[in-house]
């Protein structure tokens, strides 16, 4: 990811320093330029000495605009931490390094700028307190820089050593599926609406078809840029401006994502850690007014602690957050959480399950695969990448299932097998895990839409007359030539099934259950009998047992005069 972010106390020089190392001026707005003060978020870039294109985002150090700066480090990992060799350490210097610890940056440079403003021994002390400052985080072993931003002293030895830091990064995940933080959106005469941000996860082309979040709407990306040049593809790690139709640049705010269709679990109910500071003096309980920062964007949020009441001023325990719009998040995000009534950072922490199913009173929450799967029993692969990101191979069928509850489901089958003798279980009557696992059972078989133990295999179920049940499956015939005693063992095999003193093969009532399915499916509301009749291409003397069988199984229910789907109606 060749991209860095500046962090650190007001007027400690972060824009000028940019301005050195790009020869652009990140502040873009009026504003900023009369004041000297960098407000809002700000851009450049610069080609490094090993020939890598650098991309830095500029951040406002004054506590008043912490909003910004926050949205500008939320997918950035790597940052320039200036200190003023005239001031030292201050405390918007603390409270971003912390910012930064809590979003989980890995690496940075410190760069102590203006000293041709400070004496050697002043310049000596800045440098001691920086040492003690950040001892223990991640920017202990970090290269520290003395420049001036003016004349450009140390200017080179910096771009050298960020060269060296880009060099050694790992390469951004690509997850295939990409998400965009949006930190700005535009509009361009002739070109419509642009947004930008840090693309991580995935990459994207031109004519990707997106979503917008919390909005909800569909966008297309018409353009790609990257430092200035028109690309046709951009890959994760990379600072970007997507031209993109479908929405009005006025409808977008700071904060908004963007993503592909279907890629993510969308949610406003989550589980995560939170670690809170040692400089707050209170603990931190659901009383208050919050506010978390993802992404791009702040949400204010409603919390809950979860097992204690509350924690204390540098402990860590689990929380649940409640969001005011659905956002696409998995375990790994990381967050702030701020509390707007004291306007004080509390801590910050990670995603740790974006689905919860426990009651907060029970919830213990990690990151574990298998504590998600333990607490649904069976989860499709596809939901559960959706919802931890993880491509998981599956136990039976597209399921992945928790071992104790794959076994007492296996047990559960098998005594119903067993019990039911002879005869055997109708297939249909078995839920839709129950089903999974038959391919699982040892000494057992289907026969004739039947579950039974293999013992009881016979030729019976080849009987002719079964074979013309088969052939005429709703409508079939009279058993007018078919021994009585022959008759009698086939139904008492299951083989053959009679209701209302209609004779079906069991295969006719699984057709027929499924076949109620279909109808429920696109009428809800129920079907009547001449729908089903219709269905089926029989007549009334036939449909009417076949539906009364299917009241009595719980497959179907009837309600007046149409047929409602029962508890054991089969999934289709």
């Amino acid at each position: 990811m060749n991209i860095v972010a500046t962090a650190g106390h007001v007027d400690h020089g972060k824009s000028t320093l940019v301005k050195s190392l790009t020869g652009l001026d990140p502040d873009r707005l009026l504003e900023e330029k009369s004041r000297g003060l960098t407000i809002d978020l700000g851009f450049a870039s610069t080609t490094l000495p090993s020939g890598t294109v650098l991309s830095i985002v500029d951040v406002p150090g004054h506590v008043r605009f912490l909003k910004n700066m926050l949205a500008g480090v939320g997918s950035i990992q790597t940052c320039l931490f200036v200190v003023a060799a005239t001031e030292g350490w201050k405390p918007q210097s603390e409270e971003h390094l912390r910012i930064l610890e809590l979003l989980g940056f890995k690496n940075g440079i410190v760069v102590v700028t203006k000293i041709d403003q400070a004496d050697s021994d002043l310049t000596e002390v800045t440098l001691l307190e920086i040492e003690e400052k950040v001892k223990g985080t991640f920017l202990e072993n970090s290269p520290l820089v003395k420049t001036n931003s003016l004349d450009g002293t140390g200017v080179d030895v910096l771009l050298n050593e960020i060269s060296k830091l880009i060099e050694n990064a790992p390469e951004p995940n690509d997850f295939q599926r990409p998400r965009l933080w949006i930190d700005r959106s535009f509009s361009i005469k002739g070109t419509g609406t642009v947004v930008t941000g840090t693309l991580t996860g995935g990459s994207l082309e031109i004519e990707d078809d997106l979503e917008i979040w919390p909005l909800g709407g569909k966008v297309r990306v018409r353009g790609i840029q990257a430092h200035h040049l028109e690309q046709k593809k951009i890959l994760p790690g990379s600072r970007c401006a997507l031209n993109i139709t479908g929405v009005s640049h006025s409808e977008i705010s700071r904060g908004n994502v963007l993503i592909r269709s279907k890629e993510w679990h969308l949610t406003k109910v989550l589980d995560a850690s939170l670690q809170v500071l040692n400089e707050i003096d209170h603990h931190v309980s659901r009383r208050g007014a919050f506010i978390a920062y993802f992404g791009s964007g702040e949400y204010p949020v409603k919390l809950r602690v979860l097992g204690p009441s509350s924690i204390a001023p540098g402990e860590k325990g689990s929380i649940r957050l409640f969001l005011p719009e659905p956002l696409p998040l998995l375990p790994g995000d990381r967050f702030i959480l701020r509390e707007s009534g004291r306007d004080e950072t509390v801590g910050g922490g990670e995603v740790l399950d974006v689905d919860p199913q426990e009651k907060a009173s029970k919830a213990k929450p990690d990151r574990s695969i298998e504590r998600i799967v333990k607490e649904r029993g069976w989860i499709d692969k596809e939901e559960l990448k959706l919802i931890t990101g993880e491509n998981i191979e599956p136990d039976i069928d597209n399921w992945v299932v928790d071992p104790v509850t794959l076994q007492a489901t296996i047990e559960t089958v098998k005594e119903a097998v067993e019990s039911a003798g002879p005869t055997g279980i109708e297939l249909s009557l078995l839920d839709q895990y129950q089903r999974a696992t038959v391919s699982l059972l040892k000494d057992t078989i289907i026969d004739g839409g039947r579950l039974k133990l293999s013992i009881y295999k016979n030729q019976t179920s080849n009987h002719p007359f079964v074979e013309k049940l088969q052939d005429s499956l709703f409508a079939p015939p009279d058993p007018v030539e078919v021994d009585r005693s022959e008759l009698r063992e086939l139904v008492r095999k299951g083989i053959v099934i009679e209701e209302g003193g209609i004779f079906f093969s069991s295969n006719a009532i699984e057709a027929a259950s499924f076949l109620a399915a279909e109808l429920l499916s696109t009428k809800p509301e129920g079907f009547t009998v001449s729908e089903f009749r219709e269905a089926a291409g029989n007549t009334r003397k036939h449909a009417m047992p076949l539906l009364n069988h299917l009241d009595g199984h719980g497959i179907t229910r009837r309600r007046d005069n149409v047929r409602i789907a029962g508890p054991r109606l089969p999934q289709i």
